[in-house]
């Protein structure tokens, strides 16, 4: 029989496989609502548990009976808005043209950035092609044992540049909750920096077959390189950086979005990361990142899945102690 050959082994998608330059996942392009609202938010990832909900899928062989759904908790404190940043549009892309900062930040922010003392000269608004808000978390609210919050760029909703800075006036130094961005049985897109696993060989890289025990220089290897391509030779499976690399999980199912964390704290409390105390959310499935890591969602760019728009209804969720 003829022996089978996989040349090609690894995903093209995440390129170059190096770490992250920063935890907190970088949005690059943000979908654009048709309201004049927030089109993202941030939370820290608690854990995993499980659901036992009411199949409500249209085509589902399971329809209408009570199935066992897996879930991840991401707690959702406030966040707030240090400032408004507006950017110019020329022939190379958007440029940041100026920034609009609050009056006053929480004195936690001095572990991150310089506060001003005095407000600067309000930049010119004229030729303003976008409007973004430079938001940070409040992880003195949490038990993950930290105060510095992490500083990240949300997107506004809308078309027209002067709406969205009105918009965004209203809302410096101001708190915005999850409930004001999104809502239960919405699709977000998850963006996150995937569990570092250090330098790692090319067979758990790449996921690569042993070769036999008689071939030369080694069996964990993937042998013969082929002709030499130059600077294509990064296609070929090397051992390097596996993991803390940003990540993008499209089309998750929000399930629920709840005040009481009485109603989700395992007993005990949840491992590496204690117990839920503000506003939190279910998503359907797993998400990439460790225990107490920051999860950004935003508007889904793609609808690729078809789902009801109501959220399954949930009987029973696990309490049990996860230790």
């Amino acid at each position: 029989m003829p022996r089978l050959r996989q040349p090609r082994r690894g995903s093209m998608e995440y390129w170059p496989r190096k770490r992250a330059a920063d935890i907190v996942a970088r949005i690059r392009t943000w979908t654009p609502g048709k309201e004049t609202k927030i089109v993202g938010f941030a939370g820290y990832k608690v854990g995993m548990t499980h659901l036992i909900v009411n199949d409500n899928r249209m085509t589902s062989l399971t329809k209408g009976e009570d199935v066992q759904m897996p879930v991840t908790i991401l707690e959702c404190p406030p966040i707030k808005i240090a400032s408004i940043i507006l950017y110019k549009k020329d022939a190379y892309g958007l440029h940041c043209s100026g920034q609009i900062n609050a009056e006053k930040l929480e004195k936690e922010t001095s572990r991150k950035i310089i506060t001003q003392k005095k407000p600067g000269k309000q930049p010119d608004t004229k030729n303003m092609a976008e409007v973004r808000v430079l938001a940070y978390t409040q992880p003195k609210l949490t038990s993950i044992g930290k105060k510095a919050p992490e500083f990240f760029e949300l997107g506004i909703g809308g078309t027209k540049p002067e709406e969205k800075l009105a918009y965004a006036q209203g809302l410096l130094g101001k708190e915005i909750k999850i409930t004001d961005v999104f809502t239960e049985g919405q699709l977000v897109d998850i963006t996150s920096i995937t569990k570092g696993k250090g330098l790692q060989g090319p067979m758990k890289r790449f996921g690569l077959n042993k070769r036999s025990h008689k071939s030369q220089k080694g069996i964990r290897t993937p042998g013969s390189l082929g002709p030499w391509h130059g600077p294509r030779l990064y296609r070929v499976a090397h051992q390097g950086q596996m993991g803390f690399q940003q990540i993008v999980d499209r089309n998750k199912q929000i399930i629920k979005i709840n005040d009481d964390p009485a109603k989700i704290n395992a007993k005990g409390g949840f491992m590496r990361y204690g117990f839920v105390k503000n506003q939190y959310l279910l998503i359907k499935g797993s998400v990439g990142g460790a225990h107490k890591r920051l999860i950004t969602m935003t508007l889904p760019r793609l609808i690729i899945t078809k789902l009801p728009k109501e959220p399954p209804q949930i009987t029973y969720t696990s309490t049990s102690s996860k230790q």
